[in-house]
């Protein structure tokens, strides 16, 4: 098949011009439903050699001169250097520098966290659903990047939004466990009693003000209402990925195909 040109988004945050990152949408690809089009993620049950392709394509539209640093992502706080693997690290967030491979994470509703610091040097991106965020991912993530918490910038890219987001009473205890202050991240559910409407963007904005980073940007899509653009598990079962990524700038081009901006939000 011919694939469309891949449309990509671009976070509208502060970042030093050395700083790129991108989330892919699901358009641009090869792949066939219900993984169509761009689905990148191993293991979905798509065709792994329409994966591999696809991959690839994500890679020459973004000029990298190395394939991303992928993960095999277990909703985990693992965090690793960014670089050329012989097999897959099991992990569920990477650091870089300059030079080194491309941070990715792949998601289909859970939350996509970009770092960077204000000297343009390091970036590192966390894949924080709701197990992530409250086993520590985040906290775990900035360790690694190795600046003050005032250093350091955020982007929180597409996820699940909080009107499609229903949980049970343990998942938001382990939340405000990890985020202390955060109950205004959860909503009573009108249709099931002892339920919450869950905002994954609050949670982690809240979760990032405790660490130091009041710069949080992003938090304006839903995975789950926006089929046309991402992959959602929640809402179709059997779906594929959408990835986001980010690098310290040393070669290739900025992305030509981004379309989509964010605005900024209060970390609460």
């Amino acid at each position: 098949m011919t694939a469309r040109p891949i449309e990509f988004v671009a976070p509208a945050w502060p970042a030093p011009s050395s700083i790129r990152a991108i989330s892919t949408t699901r358009t641009g690809g090869e792949s066939s439903l219900p993984y169509d089009s761009l689905n990148l993620g191993m293991g979905t049950g798509d065709a792994p050699l329409v994966v591999v392709r696809n991959r690839a394509r994500v890679r020459t539209s973004l000029g990298l001169d190395h394939d991303p640093c992928w993960l095999n992502q277990v909703h985990g706080a693992r965090v690793v250097r960014a670089q050329r693997y012989d097999c897959t690290p099991q992990a569920d967030a990477s650091v870089g520098t300059a030079g080194s491979p491309a941070c990715a994470v792949l998601t289909a509703d859970c939350l996509p966290v970009v770092l960077c610091d204000t000297s343009g040097t390091r970036v590192g991106i966390a894949h924080a659903g709701w197990r992530g965020l409250a086993s520590g991912v985040i906290p775990r993530c900035i360790e690694f990047m190795d600046r003050p918490g005032h250093e350091l910038l955020a982007w929180l890219g597409p996820a699940i939004g909080p009107a499609s987001y229903e949980v049970g009473p343990e998942v938001r205890d382990a939340c405000l466990a990890a985020a202390p202050g955060a109950e205004h991240a959860f909503v009573p559910s009108r249709a099931r009693a002892g339920h919450w409407l869950a905002s994954l963007y609050a949670i982690a904005a809240r979760q990032l003000a405790l660490l130091g980073i009041r710069r949080t940007y992003g938090g304006g899509f839903c995975t789950y209402g926006d089929k046309r653009r991402f992959y959602s598990h929640r809402r179709d079962g059997v779906t594929g990925r959408f990835a986001t990524l980010a690098w310290v700038r040393g070669s290739g081009p900025e992305p030509q195909d981004a379309r989509e901006r964010f605005d900024a939000i209060s970390p609460g």
